[in-house]
């Protein structure tokens, strides 16, 4: 099983979006800081993930939240967990 998972960044305006196999280790490595690309993010907060069953169609489903559709659908995610929290 394949996963695509998106985090925002908790201090700064900064959503990405990834696959892996294992959501929760990739989480914990991207708050760690032991990622370069995320590290100058840190903290984040776990936006969605969805389980897939082939890497191709995980991959897909990863272009499609890079896209700019993508990501205005993630913001509106983004926005409605942070207005259930308030």
């Amino acid at each position: 099983m394949f996963y695509v998972y998106a985090i925002s960044s908790i201090k700064r305006s900064y959503i990405y979006v990834g696959l892996t196999h294992n959501v929760i280790r990739r989480f914990w490595q991207h708050n760690k800081g032991c990622e370069k690309t995320t590290k100058p993010y840190c903290p984040f907060i776990l936006i969605f993930s969805v389980e897939l069953e082939t890497r191709q169609i995980a991959r897909e489903t990863e272009k499609y939240y890079k896209s700019t559709v993508g990501k205005r659908k993630l913001k509106e995610k983004l926005n409605q967990q942070l207005n259930l929290q308030n």
